[in-house]
Formats: structure tokens, C-alpha cells, sequence
């Protein structure tokens, strides 16, 4: 009977719980910033429609913050159960830094959120809209501090070790660590591409079932829009963040490229079976040059090679697909945003075609699936590392038995399984159901025009 290690069982389970959690937060950073632009557009032109597609999105942005806050209390959890050596070597970095998180963001979200799913109609219009803007600011701030954190952990600065234990000797440093631009800024892109393609599948979804409600073009269009602009900003940021990678993590690097010698002229690896035992790629299939020119812009271009790292560079086959499959599916977003987006400006919402339609459905959760293959270039990239070059992931882990990680983590994966078939059915049932009949929108009172206030004359003229 083959022995189960208890250190690869704890990092597929913190993986898994992870990989759970970050789809929500994804969705929140940025459709909290959608919501808001429906928002002021409703405030600036009275139309309806905008106020129609912001109920519709704003309870799929509550459903998703509650969905984000039950998976991180479960994720935090394990810093103590599966990795207590994380907060021993490095709590007086991460400690205070998840709490800066709570107190600056996670309350911001949580008290205003109320205001935007039943404030509407009850509060001044400028009081809704307000609740709505801290929300938004909210989660990114939220966002800000987790990748801080995360960051630290990838490019770790501002710090010394006295007695085995990290103590901090310059915040700034800390917060403003080397990879934090080049992270921040591609995670809230990746939010942005989730949510745009989100909206647009959802919307899409709407219009093939004939519902032709002006909020439902709105949003369609947004969506489309919103994709299509933002996925070649994601391109170049992650031409950026790669470089910056390049010079901090090498050996992630070579392993995203599955290149095993340093030497210039490198090419890229379009497909290949990567096999560690013999120090080489089995059916590649390359262009010339290519790697090269990507990473260092130029054809005789030095790439770092995994025999550099020999024991201490991460798991190349998982690295090198990933990686794939994030680049695909971007390339995947960028051809069907811009074809959408062609087909609307050259025949407007009511000229889409009906396959375009359909490919923004398929599309829908494309988001998630590329974030979680960056996220797992990412965090298994830095193998063996958990703090680089300070705490190793063996050494953080918890003398818990393997069979217990093994039995929480199947119940771990049936239990996200099931809540993640439920949140998508949630998601097509409201995208079946619309807005409903203004009686059946229990959160929401009648609609009024911007700067009525309840309970006036005017507001109980609006009302009715």
C-alpha cells in the first residue's frame, strides 16, 4: 500500500480551498466598480435600464461576497492546522497584514453592501450611490492587501531574521515589495476580464432566450465593451509581470518555458511532455527563438535553465501547462471579445450573431479558468519555497497524519462541489428569471428618479 505524505496532502488541500475561494473575490473587485458605473450612468441619464441591470447584478455580486467570505474563514483555518511554521517564522509580516485587510476592506464591504441590496428607494439617491463607491473601493482595497502579502511572499524585502524569526525593518519596503505592481495590476485585470465576460455570457445567455429588455442590451453591451478593452492592457501586463519574474524567480520561469539549459537563442515551447527524469521535453514542438524573443526581446536572448536549479525549482510539468493554459484561453478571450465587439459597432446589440451569442455564453466562466491556471503558475512556481529563499513549504508544515488531511480533504472537495454546481445554477436561474415583476423584487421599492427622496410628495407621486 502506497504511503500518503502528509505534505503534498496539505498542499493539494490549502490548493483546493484556494482555488475555491478566489473565484468569488474575482468576481466582487471588479463588478463592484461595474455596478457602480450602471449606477452613476442611471444618476446621470434617469434611464431605467441601467437601474434594471444593477438589481440583477447586484445580487449576484451579494451572492458571491457571502460565497468568498464562507471559503476564506475555512482557508484561514488551515494557517493553524495544516501550516503553523508559516506563522511562527513570518506572523510579524503576515499577521498584521491580514488585519489591515479586515479593518480597512472586509468591514467597508460588509456594512455598505446592506445599503446597496435594500437602500435603493429607502435612502437618498447620493446615499445609495455613496454605499455603492465604498463597496467598490472596498474590495479592491481588500485586493490590495492580499496581494501585498503575496507578493512579500514571492519577493520578500523590508525584513530580518533574528532567532529564526522574520521581524520587519521597513513597512514601505514591505508593502511595496518588488513584484506588488506587476501582481496588483494583473489580478485586477483578471478580475475585469472575469467579470466582463461574465456579464456579457449571462447577458448573452438572456438575449438567446428572447428576453429583449433594453437592461439586458445594456449589460450585453457592457460587458462586451469592458472585455474587449481590457484583455490587451492583461497582455501587456503580463508581458510585464514576466519580466519582472524573469529577475526574481528564475527557476519559475524556466520552468513556465519547461527550459532546461541556460543559453541564448532559446525557442518556444508551444507543446512538449516535460520529463524531469531525463532532464528534457518529449515531443516538442517549438518556434525558433521564440522564448528569447518574449523574455529578454531579443533573439539571442539569455533564458535560465531548470539544470541551475536542480532540487529547488517547482513541479515543471504543472508550471509549464498552466501557463498554457492561461495564455490560450487569454488569446481564446481576446479573439471573441474583439469579434463581438466588431459585430457591435458595425450592427449594434440587436445585429449580434446568433453563434457570437453563443460564444459569449461558452465564454461565461472562462475568467475563472484562466486565473486559476496564473494562479497555480504562480503559487506552484515557487516551490519549494512558501516565503523565498526564507521558509520552505516542508518546513511550514504541520506533523498532522496524512490520513486525517486525507479525509478532510475529500470532504473539503465534495462539499466545494457541491456549493460551486449550486452557485452556477443560482446564477442561470436569476439569468432565466431577469429583474421579475417589479412586485416580486422584495429588495427594492419602486424605482424613483435620481435625487427623489422617500417619503416626499414628489417621491410618493414617483411611487405611483
Amino acid at each position: 500500500m502506497m504511503e500518503l505524505d502528509p505534505v503534498l496532502l496539505a498542499r493539494i488541500q490549502f490548493a483546493a480551498n484556494v482555488s475555491f475561494h478566489i473565484l468569488f473575490p474575482t468576481i466582487t473587485i471588479a463588478l463592484g466598480w461595474i455596478l457602480l458605473g450602471m449606477k452613476l450612468a442611471y444618476n446621470r441619464s434617469g434611464d431605467e435600464a441601467w437601474m434594471e441591470a444593477y438589481r440583477f447584478w447586484v445580487k449576484v455580486f451579494a451572492l458571491s461576497f457571502a460565497m468568498g467570505v464562507v471559503s476564506g474563514i475555512t482557508m484561514s483555518f488551515q494557517f493553524g492546522t495544516n501550516w503553523p511554521g508559516f506563522m511562527e517564522k513570518v506572523g510579524n509580516i503576515a499577521g498584521p497584514l491580514l488585519a489591515y485587510e479586515v479593518l480597512t476592506a472586509f468591514f467597508l464591504e460588509a456594512v455598505f453592501l446592506g445599503i446597496m441590496l435594500f437602500g435603493f428607494g429607502r435612502v437618498p439617491n447620493w446615499v445609495h450611490t455613496l454605499a455603492t463607491v465604498l463597496v467598490a473601493a472596498g474590495t479592491t482595497a481588500s485586493a490590495f492587501w492580499i496581494i501585498v502579502l503575496n507578493s512579500w511572499m514571492h519577493t520578500p524585502a523590508g525584513y530580518e531574521i533574528r532567532e529564526g524569526v522574520v521581524h520587519a525593518t521597513d513597512w514601505l519596503a514591505i508593502v511595496f515589495n518588488p513584484s506588488l505592481p506587476y501582481r496588483l495590476v494583473h489580478m485586477l485585470l483578471a478580475s475585469g476580464l472575469t467579470v466582463a465576460f461574465m456579464i456579457a455570457g449571462l447577458s448573452a445567455y438572456r438575449w438567446l432566450r428572447g428576453d429583449r429588455a433594453p437592461a439586458v442590451a445594456r449589460a450585453l453591451k457592457a460587458g462586451i465593451v469592458t472585455a474587449a478593452a481590457l484583455i490587451p492592457l492583461q497582455i501587456l501586463a503580463g508581458d510585464l509581470h514576466g519580466l519582472n519574474t524573469l529577475e526574481h524567480q528564475p527557476a519559475k520561469v524556466a520552468a513556465m518555458e519547461a527550459n532546461w539549459e541556460t543559453r541564448s537563442g532559446v525557442p518556444l515551447v508551444l507543446f512538449a511532455i516535460p520529463d524531469e527524469k531525463a532532464r528534457t521535453n518529449r515531443y516538442a514542438l517549438e518556434i525558433p527563438y521564440g522564448a528569447s524573443l518574449v523574455l529578454e526581446h531579443s533573439l539571442d536572448g539569455v533564458v535560465p535553465g531548470l539544470n541551475d536549479h536542480v532540487g529547488r525549482h517547482p513541479p515543471v510539468a504543472a508550471v509549464f501547462y498552466s501557463f498554457r493554459v492561461m495564455v490560450g484561453i487569454g488569446l481564446l478571450m481576446l479573439l471573441v471579445a474583439w469579434v463581438a465587439a466588431f459585430f457591435l459597432w458595425r450592427r449594434g446589440v440587436e445585429g449580434l450573431p446568433r453563434p457570437v451569442a453563443m460564444a459569449l455564453v461558452g465564454m461565461t466562466f472562462s475568467g475563472w479558468m484562466a486565473t486559476l491556471a496564473g494562479w497555480y503558475v504562480t503559487e506552484i512556481g515557487r516551490q519549494p519555497w512558501l516565503v523565498t529563499g526564507v521558509l520552505t513549504t516542508a518546513e511550514a508544515a504541520s506533523t498532522v497524519p496524512a490520513g486525517m488531511i486525507a479525509s478532510t480533504l475529500a470532504l473539503y472537495l465534495l462539499t466545494y462541489a457541491l456549493l460551486l454546481a449550486a452557485y452556477v445554477a443560482v446564477l442561470f436561474h436569476l439569468a432565466r428569471k431577469g429583474a421579475g415583476p417589479r412586485e416580486e423584487r422584495g429588495m427594492f421599492p419602486p424605482v424613483m428618479a435620481p435625487g427623489i427622496a422617500p417619503g416626499t410628495a414628489a417621491g410618493v407621486q414617483a411611487a405611483e
